[in-house]
């Protein structure tokens, strides 16, 4: 270590801050924030330190810098500056370089209300921006069909008005505008429509339905029925609209919504804007991980991300998890029942699609990421030393302990490897005895595997509960590879995974990936030894009339059997023909038992 380096880790503030490490090129290679710098700085150098890429990037760190700052949240914030800034290799990023539509009320006059992906700072008002184009369009449409504003770029300023310069459009004739450039929409009345508009866009309907009735009632007093029906539909259009978009009570108002997801390679963190009970922005991005960041960290960074993307200043956020995070004049709640847990809840299942429709693309387009992904799933989840890239099923079939058959099936990198299948007729076993029989299998597999020197399994799965387990454990510490090979049982009924020498069984998500596999090895494996075990029946029941012949053998069965393929055909076959197969003799004995007279 740099001795620089060791003088820095000795005097380090116990302080709140950012911290920056770089390699002896001076490249930047991590920006990271603590709430106790001296503690979180040492806690890379530990002896013990988890995860390979930390530890690569811990041997490249030849010096840091540290910033003091008043509390976490403010280290949050530098850290996601210097990140953006800087764009340090070893650093989560929301990598997003994509432009988000924005509706823009223009600041003119009778502004104009459209979509677009460039702000100018000239006084306009700007909502979004939205992650997709379609809800914004959607959104734009009813407010379309609701409010008849102006779509032109004229100049609409008092004095070019009254100088009258401009004459009505198409849009006027065709009822989509009211005329203000010929004065036949007065300014007072367009600013109404326009502040009902930018009322609607917040997810607040009260203002425009305000003023529908209120046009309603216009109309009705002139007898314009007509007219009152048209105004009656736009209400319905935006009552419909309303209906659609609110998901919670109206009273939940200006908050924040986080729901995440996440595997071993990446976390999946999806954002709602909720306005008076209305997802008014939703946006979903993953995020990679690195240097095995925790959920917390990666929740921490994404949430002042978003917040600053979508210009968010609501103060209250609900999040999934407790985090040790405070953000000064901002309220975080987990929330654990009623409206706001549901919010949650459907936000978190959003994060959970968008992983889905990820891994399916990745599936199709990488698939070595893909297999990967799974295989550190797997490890982790099973608690294994290595990756399981090479697994093995077991299962015994047997009827009534007649034609007994044990099925071996493996798996390279989650997928069945079929060249590999073997299936074992037990030797040693008397009667239908499943421990005995798996005790006798594991023993020949990996006996004859240890003195060709194959390469052992990373993982043995058996199918079945304590008992085969502790069988199959037997052999393998005869062999003395106990402890080499993770062994596992898996129990139908409500598919617990059993570890040798621990009581507990250990449940896994039905939707996970790794139950998948596992699954699919046990059935690949009961599949396997149940086609071979009525394979070996039915040739068993085949041979047994044959067998009842006096004189024959089982080596004249066999040549029969290979050569006219069943019994019937035995019986229907000339004795000529019974010659040319087993001889005169035998022929004679065969022949006259199937036609006595």
């Amino acid at each position: 270590m740099n001795p620089d380096l060791e003088l820095q880790l000795k005097t380090l503030p116990s302080e709140p801050g950012v911290y920056r490490y770089y390699d002896k090129k001076d490249q930047l290679l991590y920006v990271g924030k603590a709430k106790n710098l001296k503690k979180r700085v040492l806690s890379y150098f530990n002896k013990n330190l988890s995860g390979y890429r930390t530890r690569i990037m811990v041997g490249k760190i030849h010096r840091l810098e540290t910033t003091i700052v008043p509390s976490e949240y403010d280290a949050l914030l530098l850290e996601n500056n210097l990140i953006k800034e800087h764009q340090p290799f070893y650093n989560v990023m929301l990598k997003d370089d994509k432009s988000y539509p924005w509706i823009c009320i223009k600041n003119e006059d009778f502004p104009r209300v459209f979509l677009t992906r460039t702000k100018i700072k000239d006084g306009s008002e700007y909502f979004g921006p939205y992650a997709k184009v379609r809800p914004a369009k959607v959104l734009l449409d009813t407010i379309k069909h609701i409010y008849k504003i102006r779509t032109c770029n004229l100049n609409l300023a008092p004095a070019k008005i009254a100088e009258g310069k401009y004459r009505v459009c198409l849009e006027y004739h065709i009822k989509n505008c009211a005329g203000p450039c010929e004065m036949l929409e007065m300014k007072e009345e367009y600013d109404e429509k326009i502040a009902a508009i930018r009322g609607i866009i917040k997810g607040d309907f009260r203002q425009a339905k305000e003023y529908l009735v209120a046009q309603m009632g216009k109309f009705a007093e002139k007898l314009e029925f007509e007219n009152a029906q048209m105004v009656k539909e736009r209400m319905d259009i935006l009552e419909n609209y309303q209906h659609k978009h609110t998901v919670v009570n109206a009273t939940i108002n200006d908050v924040d919504v986080f729901g995440m997801t996440s595997d071993e390679t990446a976390a999946y963190v999806n954002y709602f804007k909720i306005q008076n009970g209305n997802i008014i922005q939703s946006y979903t991005t993953e995020i990679r991980k690195i240097l095995e960041e925790t959920d917390e960290d990666i929740l921490e960074e994404a949430m002042i991300e978003i917040r600053q993307k979508f210009s968010s200043d609501s103060r209250e956020v609900l999040i999934p998890f407790h985090l040790s995070l405070e953000i000064p004049n901002v309220k975080l709640i987990v929330p654990k029942v009623g409206d706001k847990k549901r919010i949650l809840e459907l936000s978190e299942k959003n994060a959970k699609e968008y992983r889905l429709e990820k891994l399916k693309a990745v599936q199709i387009v990488d698939p070595e990421r893909h297999t990967n992904r799974i295989m550190a799933e797997m490890q982790r989840l099973l608690r294994m030393p290595t990756e399981p890239r090479h697994i093995e099923g077991f299962d015994n079939s047997n009827i009534q302990g007649t034609n007994p058959v044990s099925a071996c099936v493996v798996f390279k990198d989650g997928k069945p490897s079929k060249n590999d299948y073997r299936i074992f007729h037990p030797k040693t076993v008397v009667g239908p005895d499943d421990y005995k029989t798996m005790e006798e299998v594991i023993y020949r597999r990996y006996r004859r595997m240890l003195d060709e020197g194959e390469p052992l399994p990373q993982l043995i799965l058996i199918d079945g509960g304590k008992g085969q387990l502790s069988s199959a454990v037997k052999s393998l510490k005869l062999l003395g590879i106990y402890g080499k090979i993770t062994i596992i049982g898996i129990a139908k009924r409500l598919e617990e995974i059993y570890f040798p020498e621990d009581s507990i069984p250990l449940y896994i998500d039905k939707k996970s990936e790794t139950l998948k596999i596992l699954q699919r090895v046990r059935d690949e494996s009961h599949r396997f030894g149940v086609k071979h075990h009525r394979t070996r029946r039915k040739n068993s029941t085949i041979k047994s009339e044959l067998e009842e012949i006096p004189g024959i053998g089982e080596k004249a069965i066999e040549l029969l059997l290979s050569k006219l393929k069943s019994v019937k055909r035995v019986k229907e076959s000339s004795r000529e023909t019974l010659e040319e197969i087993i001889g005169k003799n035998r022929a004679r004995l065969v022949w006259e038992y199937f036609n006595p007279n």
